[in-house]
């Protein structure tokens, strides 16, 4: 399949001592929409400032549509679209107005402008509101209308940054329909999200980054699979000691069809009473687990079982549930998107 990014051994470090991106490598196919998911501070937001020209990578090398990151920014500045996590429409001009003036950022032929505006607001289905204000749009309105100044330039390829942070459910799912009609329309997307779900519903193929590495990558099924078994987290009433912990691994693990035992390392409060347990046939190991715990005098909170989901692939490759942080709602900033 054709690659239109292609990234080898890219590294971004912040002086004196911090690498943000540790030689990471990946590529996207043509057509495709291609999740990077991780915790806030894993390094995405620095790989797509990079590959959006916005930031100076340390090394490595980045092809985007076969154009060399090193020495062809203006081309590929002409044939991307990039929302950032910042909204950056102005709250004191109409949706059409916002899209209007991107266009003469762009450069777009004047005959062509009021076409390619009410083409994208059907797009994003702000045509009822195009004439109100910004200013007077919820937050899921103003993520739209930001999409929305994104598509301007046609871009064959578009970057979205978090686009659903700070979102509730509906409008998140809004969101995701309509990145969805940008693909099937032909769009190449690329999509950094903290969100799991967000990941499997969208991402043909994804790429899972953790402190500056990509530790897994593949399509959230083949991910899922890599887990290979059910997965059991087991919560304590009463704290583990060292002795209690290795104690009760000891047991589970000699029970037939269990594959790993973890001590979750999850940022929440009670994490030492808490044990991830992989296994086949999850339904017949949950009992003799209980029986493994009571045989030690442990007693149980509470105990779920559930079907690998890349919140597991997570856990399996970094030893941590990835912990998800809202942000506060963007701050209005008015920026431009064209060419520099």
């Amino acid at each position: 399949m054709d690659k239109i990014i292609s990234v080898d051994g890219l590294v971004k470090r912040f002086e004196p001592d911090l690498t943000a991106v540790d030689d990471i490598s990946f590529h996207v196919f043509r057509g495709e929409i291609f999740g990077f998911l991780g915790p806030n501070g894993a390094g995405k937001s620095t790989t797509i400032k990079i590959l959006t020209t916005l930031l100076k990578k340390t090394s490595g090398k980045v092809l985007i549509d076969n154009l060399d990151l090193d020495g062809r920014e203006g081309d590929i500045r002409n044939i991307i679209g990039y929302a950032s996590q910042d909204i950056g429409v102005d709250d004191d001009l109409t949706a059409r107005e916002n899209l209007k003036l991107q266009c003469r950022f762009y450069h777009v032929p004047k005959q062509e402008i009021d076409g390619r505006v009410n083409e994208i607001m059907e797009t994003v289905g702000l045509m009822e509101a195009a004439d109100r204000k910004a200013g007077t749009y919820s937050g899921g309105m103003k993520k739209r209308l930001d999409l929305a100044t994104s598509l301007v330039s046609m871009p064959k390829l578009l970057f979205l940054d978090e686009p659903t942070t700070g979102l509730d459910p509906q409008n998140r799912k809004a969101i995701w329909d309509y990145i969805e009609k940008l693909n099937r329309g032909g769009m190449t997307i690329f999509l950094t999200t903290q969100y799991m779900e967000e990941a499997d519903h969208l991402a043909d193929r994804l790429s899972i980054i953790d402190q500056g590495k990509i530790v897994a990558e593949g399509t959230p099924s083949d991910l899922k699979a890599q887990v290979g078994a059910d997965l059991i987290e087991v919560k304590l009433k009463d704290e583990m000691t060292e002795e209690i912990r290795d104690g009760a691994i000891e047991v589970i693990e000699k029970i037939p069809g269990v594959k790993e035992v973890q001590e979750c390392e999850i940022e929440m409060i009670d994490c030492n009473k808490v044990l991830i347990i992989f296994g086949d046939n999850g339904g017949i190991l949950v009992p003799q687990i209980v029986r493994a715990l009571d045989s030690l005098n442990l007693n149980i909170d509470h105990l779920t079982l559930s079907p690998p989901s890349l919140d597991d692939v997570f856990l399996k490759f970094t030893g941590r549930k990835l912990k998800v942080e809202e942000v506060k709602p963007p701050t209005r900033r008015m920026r431009r998107r064209g060419r520099r």
